[in-house]
C-alpha cells in the first residue's frame, strides 16, 4: 500500500534538462511536478534540499538466483532487488535461463516464481540456451502473451551456452519476424576454449589465466561478427557488457553506417583494469573473475570516450555475485572459478562519482545512461525513465555533497566481497521511492519481499520503430 509522498526542495533532473521543483507522488504515480506544492493531508514529506531528484535507476542486466558452474549466485530476487533499492535502482531486467532442451515457457514460469519475492519492479530477457524448432515455436507466446521481447544469444562458452553462427542467424531472423530485440554476449568461444586448453597445458591455474584466455581481440571479433549478421539481416542489435576498446570501435563504426546497434557497458569496465588478477591474494583476484574480464589499462579510457560520444548509451551491472567460498571452487583451476561480480547496489553511486564528479558526463547524461535510454530501448518508456506526470513514482534522490565509502561489510548485496572495496565516493543516493513506496531513507532500508511488479513489454514491431537510433 502506498501513501502520498511530497518531495520538496530538490532539483529535478531529466535526460533533457533540469528544474527547481517539488514532486508529488499519488497512488504510485507522479501526480505533479512544480514549484511550491502543498502536501496533501496524510502525505509524507521528503526534504530534498540541495539534492538532485531523478528517475529511479533501471538496471537492464542482472542475474538473480542463477544456477552457474556448480553453485547458485549469492543474491536471490529479494536480497538483490533490496540492494538495488539501497542504491537508487527501482527496476531490473533479469535473464531467464532454460536448461538445454527445456521449454522456454516452462523456464519463464519457474523464473516468475523465483522473482515473486522481488522488492522492486522487474522484467525478463530470455536466454537462448539452445536452438531448435521447439524453442522457435514458443517464441511468439513469449513475445505476445508474456511480454518477453528481448532474447540473448551467446557467442562464448563453448560446450555450454555458445551457439553456432547458423543457429544465431536463425534466432535473429525469428526475432526480426516477431519484433523482438536480439542481444549478444560477444566473445569468440572457439578461441577462448583453445587458449584455456593451452594455458592449462602450460600449468597456468591461477586467476591470472582468466584474462589471458579471454583477450580483448576475442570480444572485438565476436562483436563485429554479430554486428555483421544484424546489418545484413537489416535488424537492430544490443551488445551487452562491452569491456574492450575493439568492441566499442566496432559499435561506433556500425552506428556511423546507420546500423541500429546499441552498446551497454558496466561501471567497473570504466574504472578497474586487469592488474587486479595479479593480486597474490586468491580471494581478491578470483573475486574479480567475470566474463568478459576487466581489461588492461587503456581500455577503460577508450570506453569513457565511447560513453562521452554516445556510442555506449546504457549502463548495466551484469550483477552476478558470489561469495569468497564460492569463488574458491576454482582454487586449483581458473576455468572453474564461478564467473560474476556484484554491482546492483553500487551502479548509480559509482557512475555519479566516476562520471559526473569525474567530469565525463553531465547529470542529464547520467539520467540517460542509468534510466531513460534503457526505458526507451526496452519499451518501458514513458512509464519508466522519466518523472513526467503519469509515470511510475520511481525516484532516486542523490545528495552530491554526501560522501560514501563502499565496503563488503556494509553493503546489502548478499556477498562478502566487493570489487569497489574501500573506494570513497562523492555523491550518494539518500532516498529511493519505488512505485510510490519509500524503500531507502538515508540508511534505512525498508524493502519488502513481493513489493515489485512484473513488467511485460510490448514487441517493437516489424521495423523496430520504437528502438533508439
Amino acid at each position: 500500500m502506498t501513501t502520498d509522498i511530497l518531495i520538496r526542495g530538490g532539483t529535478v533532473i531529466s535526460e533533457s534538462g533540469r528544474q527547481r521543483a517539488d514532486l508529488l507522488c499519488h497512488e504510485g504515480r507522479i501526480a505533479a511536478v512544480e514549484r511550491d506544492l502543498e502536501a496533501p493531508a496524510g502525505a509524507s514529506v521528503i526534504d530534498a534540499g540541495g539534492c538532485f531528484v531523478m528517475p529511479g535507476g533501471i538496471d537492464p542486466h542482472t542475474h538473480m538466483q542463477l544456477p552457474m558452474m556448480g553453485t547458485v549466485v549469492a543474491d536471490d530476487f529479494f536480497t538483490g532487488t533490496a540492494a538495488g533499492a539501497a542504491g537508487g535502482t527501482t527496476t531490473i531486467l533479469d535473464f531467464v535461463g532454460p536448461d538445454k532442451g527445456q521449454s522456454p515457457l516452462d523456464a519463464l514460469a519457474a523464473w516468475r516464481e523465483k522473482a515473486a519475492k522481488a522488492s522492486i519492479d522487474y522484467g525478463f530477457h530470455m536466454t537462448v540456451s539452445w536452438w531448435g524448432e521447439g524453442f522457435a515455436a514458443e517464441m511468439p507466446a513469449l513475445v505476445h502473451d508474456h511480454g518477453v521481447t528481448s532474447f540473448k544469444f551467446f557467442l562464448a562458452y563453448k560446450g555450454g551456452l555458445m551457439l553456432p553462427d547458423e543457429e544465431i542467424l536463425a534466432g535473429f531472423l525469428r526475432c526480426r519476424d516477431l519484433g523482438a530485440l536480439p542481444q549478444v554476449h560477444a566473445e569468440n568461444g572457439e578461441l577462448i576454449a583453445h587458449l584455456q586448453r593451452k594455458l592449462r597445458a602450460e600449468g597456468v591455474r591461477a586467476p591470472a589465466g582468466h584474462p589471458l584466455s579471454r583477450p580483448s581481440q576475442c570480444e572485438g571479433e565476436a562483436t563485429l561478427r554479430a554486428i555483421t549478421m544484424a546489418e545484413l539481416l537489416k535488424m537492430p542489435l544490443y551488445v551487452v557488457h562491452v569491456s574492450a576498446a575493439e568492441a566499442a570501435e566496432a559499435i561506433q563504426k556500425a552506428q556511423a553506417r546507420g546500423v541500429g546497434v546499441i552498446g551497454e557497458t558496466l561501471p567497473g569496465f570504466l574504472a578497474i583494469d586487469a592488474s587486479v588478477y595479479e593480486n597474490p591474494d586468491f580471494d581478491i583476484a578470483a573475486g574479480h573473475v567475470m566474463s568478459p574480464p576487466y581489461r588492461p589499462d587503456g581500455h577503460p579510457q577508450a570506453l569513457w570516450k565511447a560513453v562521452e560520444a554516445g556510442t555506449l548509451s546504457i549502463t548495466g551491472t551484469d550483477h552476478c555475485c558470489f561469495t569468497r567460498a564460492q569463488k574458491r571452487l576454482g582454487e586449483d583451476d581458473f576455468t572453474k572459478i564461478p564467473n560474476g561480480c556484484g554491482g546492483v547496489e553500487d551502479r548509480m553511486n559509482i557512475l555519479w562519482a566516476l562520471g559526473v564528479e569525474g567530469g565525463h558526463i553531465s547529470p542529464e547524461r547520467f539520467v540517460a545512461l542509468t534510466s531513460a535510454n534503457a526505458a526507451k530501448t526496452f519499451n518501458l518508456w514513458p512509464r519508466k525513465g522519466t518523472l513526467s506526470i503519469g509515470a511510475d513514482a520511481d525516484i532516486a534522490i542523490l545528495d552530491p555533497a554526501k560522501s560514501k565509502t563502499i565496503s563488503a561489510s556494509t553493503q546489502h548485496q548478499n556477498t562478502d566481497f566487493s570489487v569497489w572495496e574501500g573506494r570513497r565516493l562523492k555523491g550518494s543516493v539518500v532516498h529511493t521511492v519505488a512505485g510510490g513506496r519509500h524503500l531507502w531513507a538515508d540508511g534505512d532500508l525498508r524493502a519488502e519481499a513481493g513489493g515489485g511488479r512484473y513488467l511485460p513489454r510490448a514487441p517493437f514491431g516489424s521495423v523496430y520503430e520504437n528502438l533508439r537510433e
